[in-house]
C-alpha cells in the first residue's frame, strides 16, 4: 500500500471568519509557518503533505474558486521575484510555489451538499488508491522534531494496509466540537485502536453511554484529528447516501459504515491541531507555530511583554 495522493476540503466559506473571509478564501490567509516565512494556510498544508511523501494534491473548492487560487499563487509567485530578486530566501520560495501550482489541482463543489459531498467530489482524481484526507482550516505541530503528524499518520496506515484516522484525546466538554469515536486497543502498538463506534459532535450523555474508551483519563475521549487516510472503498459508501437523495451528506456516518466492513485504525498523533475557523483559532495557530519553529524566541518574548502589559493595565 502506497499513499501517494492527498485531498484538502476547501469549499466551505468561512463564516467564522468574517468579514476577511468574505473576500479572500480562508485557505489563503497569512501565517507565518515554522521556517519563519509567512504562507497562504493551503501552502503550509499541502508542504506537509509533500514532505510525508504526497505526491498530488486535490484541493475541492468553491465555484469560481479554482482559478482565484491559481491567481493568487501566481501574484504571490511573481512579487517575490519582483520584489526580492536579491535574496535567496525569495528565490527559494518562489521555487517552492512554482512546485505547489504544478502538483495542484482544483475541483469545485458545485453544490453545499456537506463534508461527505465534498470529499466524493475527488473520486475521479483519487481513482483506486488510499488517499490522506485533511481540512483546508486546520494546521497542525507535530511533537516529533523529525515526523511530521501526517507523516505519523501514514507510516500505520501503510504498515498496516488499512484505513487510519488520526485522533486526540480530547477533554470532555470540548467533543461537541469534533467526531467522536471509541475502539479496541491493539496489542503492542501505543495509541492505535480498532475503531468500533464513531459519532459525530456527540452530547456528553451520549459520549458517556456509548464512547468511553478503556485506557484514557477520566472525563477524555478519542476525537477525530482532522486528518485521515482512507480506502477508495469509502467512495462507494459516500456514492449511496447521495444516490437516496441525500441534501446534506456528512462524512462520519460513512466512517462507521467503513469500519463495519473492513479493518480501520486510529492512531493518537503525538501533536496538536488548530482549527482556524474557530474563534482565536488563527491566533493559537500562529502562537503554536512560532514557538514550535525558528521564531520561537521571538513569539515567547512577544508574548511575555503582551502579557505583562495587559497586567499593567489592570494595575492602573
Amino acid at each position: 500500500m502506497k499513499v501517494r495522493k492527498a485531498v484538502i476540503t476547501a469549499a466551505a466559506r468561512g463564516e467564522r471568519l468574517y468579514p476577511v473571509a468574505d473576500t479572500v478564501q480562508k485557505a489563503m490567509l497569512p501565517v507565518v509557518d515554522i521556517d519563519g516565512l509567512s504562507k497562504p494556510v493551503i501552502q503550509i498544508i499541502a508542504e506537509e503533505a509533500f514532505a510525508s511523501g504526497i505526491e498530488e494534491i486535490c484541493v475541492i473548492c468553491a465555484p469560481g474558486d479554482g482559478p482565484r487560487y491559481q491567481e493568487a499563487f501566481t501574484s504571490l509567485r511573481n512579487n517575490l521575484i519582483e520584489s526580492f530578486s536579491s535574496t535567496d530566501w525569495a528565490k527559494e520560495e518562489a521555487e517552492k510555489v512554482d512546485n505547489l501550482r504544478t502538483r495542484l489541482q482544483f475541483v469545485e463543489q458545485t453544490e453545499p451538499l456537506g463534508f461527505g459531498h465534498a470529499v466524493y467530489c475527488a473520486r475521479d482524481f483519487v481513482k483506486e488508491e488510499p488517499f490522506l484526507l485533511l481540512l483546508g482550516d486546520h494546521l497542525y505541530v507535530s511533537d516529533l522534531q523529525r515526523q511530521r503528524c501526517t507523516t505519523q499518520l501514514i507510516n500505520l496506515a501503510v504498515q498496516e494496509g488499512c484505513a487510519v484516522s488520526a485522533v486526540n484525546p480530547t477533554i470532555e466538554h470540548q467533543i461537541h466540537r469534533y467526531g467522536t469515536l471509541t475502539g479496541k486497543h491493539q496489542p503492542n502498538q501505543k495509541g492505535v485502536y480498532l475503531i468500533d463506534r464513531i459519532i459525530e459532535k456527540p452530547s456528553l450523555s451520549t459520549a458517556e453511554l456509548e464512547l468511553q474508551t478503556p485506557g484514557l483519563r477520566a472525563g477524555y475521549y478519542l476525537c477525530f484529528f482532522g486528518m485521515h487516510v482512507l480506502t477508495p472503498s469509502v467512495f462507494g459508501i459516500l456514492e449511496a447516501n447521495l444516490k437516496n437523495g441525500a441534501q446534506n451528506v456528512q462524512l462520519t456516518p460513512a466512517l462507521q459504515e467503513l469500519a463495519a466492513t473492513e479493518k480501520y485504525l486510529a492512531l493518537e498523533v503525538k501533536g496538536n491541531r488548530y482549527d482556524l475557523s474557530k474563534k482565536q483559532g488563527l491566533l493559537q495557530a500562529q502562537i503554536a507555530l512560532g514557538l514550535a519553529g525558528q521564531a520561537h524566541d521571538e513569539t515567547l518574548t512577544s508574548m511575555v511583554e503582551l502579557l505583562a502589559e495587559a497586567n499593567q493595565r489592570k494595575t492602573n
